[in-house]
């Protein structure tokens, strides 16, 4: 990811209270990363951060919409997400990770970066098969629903149960079983 200070929350100046910030996403901000996961989409963000002198909580809203790719298709699609994360940061000696949603930084430091943590919260919420809406409610997605044939080599006019194959030069090949 590369540096952007647009995204940086100037923790210095902050009161020791409840604070607001907004965020549009669009395509500047996808392009700040290196991966391919999103590359696309327009997305607004409410934070809603509060100060103490411990800790501060930072709670996500993030709604609109992502540009993906069909698995099936390869059409393209706009996927709706709305979601909802929090992140805990706590003062310490040594800034680092203890989990996915909690952080630690040392009292001096002056901006927390939220760019990769906004763009891990949207990576999340997408769906592992990402189908176009037109397949959402297919019969292959239950798996009590009968299988649909797709190709088949046998002609139309032979059944399953028949003994001989369609050609002779076959029959040496059954045999093989």
């Amino acid at each position: 990811m590369k540096k952007e200070s647009q995204f940086d929350l100037n923790l210095a100046k902050l009161a020791l209270k409840t604070h607001r910030f907004e965020y549009e996403l669009g395509p500047d901000f996808f392009a700040l990363f290196d991966q391919p996961l999103v590359e696309e989409g327009r997305l607004h963000v409410d934070v809603e951060l509060l100060k103490t002198e411990r800790l501060l909580t930072l709670n996500f809203h993030i709604e609109g919409t992502v540009r993906l790719t069909c698995d099936r298709s390869l059409d393209e699609f706009d996927h709706p997400l709305d979601l909802r994360e929090q992140l805990l940061v706590r003062f310490g000696d040594e800034a680092k990770e203890l989990d996915d949603n909690v952080l630690q930084i040392t009292p001096d430091t002056q901006a927390l970066p939220l760019a990769q943590h906004l763009y891990d919260y949207i990576g999340l919420a997408l769906p592992m098969k990402k189908l176009h809406p037109r397949f959402q409610n297919e019969a292959d997605d239950n798996p009590a629903a009968p299988t649909k044939l797709i190709f088949s080599t046998r002609p139309a006019n032979e059944g399953p149960d028949d003994d001989e194959p369609a050609d002779p030069r076959w029959a040496a090949l059954r045999n093989l079983n």
